[in-house]
């Protein structure tokens, strides 16, 4: 759908990030001075821990070797920095050719005219029906294709496979089993269920798929949303999740579960290699269901901004990245999964039963594709759910009191 650009917002943004940016991130670079007749790419990603390193340097390099005279020098940020520092490149000019950014960056890059359009180069190239349809749907903005996956991720539910054994509890499927099971598995410092409802999008991401599950969306919230919760208050009530949820990140559910202090968690895949390292058995299913079946997408998108002086090649090394040859090590060097159907069969996703379920969880993944004014919208999500679950409000008027803040975030977009 359009997202038309509201201008006087995006300055306002362009000048607040002005104001808290200062010079950015460091350079890197993989290959040395320029040959002749050589193309320099810059490139803008949030891949800053260390772990991601040596795959992004192989990429790097591959690229470099791979495409004709071509040579990328890379540029980090902070996580919490980079659309910032993109939005703050409208006015001072200093934008990558290409960016990898978080696929919520969409609602608010994609209505900016800084990224270019891929529609036409999309068609020509015909690839776009091998991608899962919520990842290619997160790159669609206004009828017009502004990225390509980069990679993708989605929520399931992890058990302890010897709590649900000892309670004689079989993997829930649905809302009331969930329910159910959590009781069930709460004993004395142990809750039956751990998952994030912190007040920032990491809570949101979470939250998401309860409401679409009662059967709603965003636009429904003032009823759907009290429903989804309804259903998470009434965990907290009978003491089956902690009120404690509204602190914890992703990380924080997984530690816990990781300490046996939670018989189930709702997480990701990126939590798979820490799992590993368990003393305990466990296992993932997809998330429980209510009227309908549902899980968030999360993951990054390929931009390449529209003010590029050499759109062509960073085309040519866009496209280059998605042969199955160079994506498939670079997603398992990250522990990511393929936003590509075709690469389902391949990689450590192929033989890993966790990383197979999350896989098959991708085609009911849905984006947070609402616009512009997205985060108006999240921010009135995450407070209603901590409004509900710290017992300041009930589900009904919290979700209310959300609505109206959520209709008119989405009204302007």
């Amino acid at each position: 759908m359009p997202y038309p650009v509201d201008r006087r917002r995006f300055l306002r943004t362009v000048g607040a990030a002005a104001a808290a940016l200062g010079a950015g991130g460091a350079l890197a670079s993989c290959g040395g001075s320029d040959a002749p007749g050589t193309t320099t790419l810059t490139w803008w990603d949030y891949f800053t821990l260390d772990n991601f390193q040596p795959g992004m340097t192989r990429l790097i390099r591959d690229i470099e070797a791979g495409v004709p005279d071509v040579r990328i020098e890379r540029r980090t940020f902070p996580f919490a920095e980079l659309e910032r520092q993109i939005t703050l490149g409208a006015i001072s000019g200093d934008l990558p050719d290409i960016a990898i950014v978080d696929n919520v960056s969409m609602n608010t890059l994609g209505g900016s005219d800084l990224l270019a359009d891929l529609t036409d180069r999309v068609e020509e190239w015909g690839q776009a029906g091998q991608y899962y349809k919520g990842p290619w749907d997160g790159c669609q903005v206004g009828g017009r294709t502004l990225g390509i996956p980069n990679q993708s991720n989605c929520l399931a539910l992890y058990y302890n496979t010897r709590m649900l054994q000892d309670a004689d509890v079989e993997p829930p499927t649905t809302w009331d089993e969930l329910a159910s099971a959590a009781e069930r598995l709460t004993k004395g410092d142990r809750y039956g269920l751990a998952l994030s409802a912190i007040r920032t999008e990491e809570g949101v991401f979470q939250f998401l798929p309860f409401l679409w599950q009662a059967g709603g969306d965003l636009d429904t919230f003032a009823t759907h949303g009290a429903t989804a919760l309804s259903f998470l208050d009434g965990l907290v009530a009978k003491g089956s999740l902690s009120e404690q949820c509204v602190g914890w990140t992703q990380q924080d559910v997984n530690t816990r579960f990781l300490n046996q202090r939670a018989a189930m968690q709702i997480n990701g895949p990126w939590q798979i290699p820490t799992l590993k390292e368990a003393d305990f058995d466990w296992a993932v299913v997809a998330l429980p269901r209510d009227k309908e079946a549902a899980t968030c997408l999360g993951g990054e998108n390929w931009v390449l901004m529209a003010s590029s002086d050499h759109l062509d090649k960073a085309w040519e090394v866009l496209e280059y990245t998605q042969r199955p040859s160079v994506l498939t090590p670079y997603l398992v060097s990250f522990g990511n999964l393929p936003a590509r159907k075709d690469l389902a069969d391949r990689g450590a996703w192929a033989s890993d039963p966790a990383l197979r379920l999350f896989l098959s969880q991708l085609p009911l993944a849905r984006p947070r594709q609402y616009g512009s004014h997205y985060a108006d919208a999240s921010q009135a999500v995450a407070e209603a759910e901590q409004a509900v679950l710290t017992g300041s409000a009930a589900a009904t008027a919290a979700a209310r009191t959300a609505a109206g803040k959520i209709d008119k975030a989405l009204g302007e977009r």
